[in-house]
């Protein structure tokens, strides 16, 4: 069926009400609209399903959720997992209430026990909660820092992780299989209730998520030292941070964290700022304003479900603040963890370090330094939980510390996915603890520069929206794959991985060896003097981006050499484009 067909059964159909049938007869005439709603239907990336919400097989609205949640319910049953129920959160954009509502009433339809958080909880949480209950699986309505018209949907497995291989392709071939609405099971919220199929959860999570977050602490000595000197800026950026990250800070003792006022409450428009991405700069505008009037020693921000923390840590010798990426973040906090434990108790025999593959190498050195093992895996935190879940069940392995430059990472096997509610707790202790030791976080960096080296890594992205677009992505990976290039900028390439086929190429001797890991539409060189540039499509927006990292003499020395790598790796795909 042609998308101007299903387009028009949509609106003939009577199983969709008139409110989607008034938008749908609003686009008449507009034949490029309708194309795009529904030429396809949403598709699984590396955050689940997400898209624009409104009326459309390639939009987010409650039949797409539902039609969705059906083929999730058929796979839990052909598992045998009916009796063990699925967990569900929600985050604070337009219609995740009601999207929640519908994937656990169509839960509730075929008999699978929907537990369902009483009100907005960040995405760690919701990991966290799928272990707990001993659900099968769990779903988490959020489409974390995209702009206002998008929401999503992540669907998670019994270890708390996003779903990988099987579970992935098998939930989306159960989808696949539901091709009429009218057989999409759905009922009463009071009858699910009343049946038992439909259960509110709230403070009976709350509470052992926040305490399994405190029992992470390393140094409640340095904390009860500095918690009256350290002054925090936080904002929740209009999303589900605000209460748990809060009261983390308030129970570990710290007594001068300053709320962004404008940005504290959640609303769904994120009226402060055009996109809530804590990795963008307006993000942080009113936090810096606030930390500025108090004096604040760092800056933190969530992002609307909380899986992500943007940083800004004060420069004592200047009185700057100085943003940090989510690779220097992340080395920060892997660095701390890591030192401290080793310091405290010593390190396991097996301990790891894992990173996703566009993470930067310095966290390759600081493995290499504590003497852990440094794991890299495809992108996306899953990958990152699917090696906790192997540790658990091989008994081989200690799970250390896990972040990618997405501004992500994990401290603890409490949850499977990124937790910024614990990221943002180990960072006020790290800031207590090198108080102690007359430093600020960003002396902390400095020392971390110095002591593996000054590396510098960035990502550029270029926007393909539409089929034309997605075609061009796709165009500029083969025109990659087929032709590996001699050079980036001033770097020759030593190496080429391609992940789709499995195969590593040594470009000098021709040799090949194998990744090691699932195919994946991702190109990766090595370059000469430790540097690399990673070629992949994003798994949630129309975008191909471009990951890069390099390594420089000092910090000047490394930004210089990031900046024109950057400008020389689009100059050459833009000529590729024709533009």
């Amino acid at each position: 069926m042609n998308y101007k067909a299903v387009y028009e059964e949509w609106l003939s159909n009577p199983y969709f009400d008139e409110k989607t049938k008034e938008e749908l007869k609003a686009l008449s005439g507009n034949e490029k609209e309708i194309e795009d709603r529904f030429y396809r239907e949403l598709e699984f990336g590396t955050a689940g399903l997400r898209g624009v919400i409104g009326a459309g097989t390639n939009r987010m609205n409650i039949y797409t959720v539902r039609k969705t949640t059906q083929g999730l319910a058929n796979y839990i049953m052909a598992q045998g997992g009916k009796e063990r129920g699925v967990a569900i959160a929600y985050d604070s954009r337009r219609m995740s209430p009601e999207f929640a509502d519908e994937a656990a009433l169509c839960l509730a339809a075929n008999g699978v026990k929907a537990y369902v958080f009483e009100s907005l909880r960040p995405t760690p949480e919701l990991s966290y909660a799928v272990r707990k209950l001993g659900c099968i699986a769990g779903i988490n309505i959020t489409a974390s820092h995209n702009p206002p018209e998008y929401n999503g949907y992540k669907v998670y497995w019994e270890d708390g992780a996003q779903i990988t291989p099987p579970h992935d392709s098998g939930i989306m071939a159960e989808v696949a299989k539901v091709t009429d609405f009218n057989t999409v099971k759905t009922m009463e919220k009071e009858a699910a209730k009343a049946a038992g199929t439909y259960v509110v959860i709230g403070k009976d999570i709350d509470d052992p998520y926040i305490e399994e977050l405190k029992s992470q602490v390393i140094h409640w000595d340095a904390i009860k030292e500095a918690q009256k000197d350290i002054k925090i800026v936080y904002s929740p950026l209009h999303g589900t941070g605000n209460i748990p990250a809060r009261r983390v800070m308030k129970e570990l003792g710290f007594e001068n964290v300053y709320v962004v006022k404008e940005q504290e409450l959640p609303d769904g428009e994120f009226p402060t700022v055009s996109y809530p991405n804590p990795e963008a700069a307006e993000a942080f505008e009113l936090g810096l304003k606030l930390a500025k009037e108090v004096d604040a020693d760092l800056v933190l921000a969530t992002d609307p479900d909380a899986d992500r923390l943007g940083v800004y840590v004060k420069d004592a010798k200047s009185g700057e603040y100085i943003t940090l990426t989510g690779n220097m973040s992340g080395c920060l906090l892997a660095d701390y963890e890591i030192g401290q434990r080793k310091a405290t108790k010593g390190l396991p025999e097996d301990g790891a370090l894992i990173k996703t593959i566009v993470t930067t190498n310095m966290a390759d050195a600081i493995a290499k330094a504590y003497g852990v093992k440094l794991i890299e895996v495809l992108t996306g935190f899953k990958y990152i939980g699917q090696q906790i879940l192997g540790f658990e069940q091989s008994g081989k392995g200690e799970y250390l510390f896990g972040f990618e430059e997405s501004y992500g990472c994990l401290i603890g096997t409490h949850a499977r996915d990124k937790d910024a509610i614990v990221a943002t707790m180990a960072l006020c202790e790290a800031a207590a603890y090198y108080k102690t030791q007359n430093m600020t976080l960003w002396d902390a960096m400095i020392a971390m520069y110095e002591k593996y080296g000054y590396y510098k890594d960035d990502i550029k992205s270029i926007t393909l929206k539409g089929i034309e677009g997605l075609q061009k992505i796709q165009d500029i990976l083969n025109t990659l794959r087929e032709n590996t290039p001699e050079k980036f900028g001033d770097y020759t390439v030593v190496s080429a991985r391609d992940y789709k086929s499995g195969i590593i190429k040594d470009i000098k001797t021709g040799a090949q060896s194998e990744t090691g890991l699932p195919s994946s539409n991702v190109l990766y060189y090595d370059l000469t003097d430790d540097a690399w540039l990673c070629v992949r499509p994003s798994g949630t927006e129309p975008k191909v981006k471009f990951y890069y990292g390099v390594k420089g003499s000092s910090l000047e020395d490394a930004d210089a050499k990031s900046a024109k790598l950057g400008e020389e790796v689009l100059a050459m795909i833009n000529g590729m484009l024709g533009s």
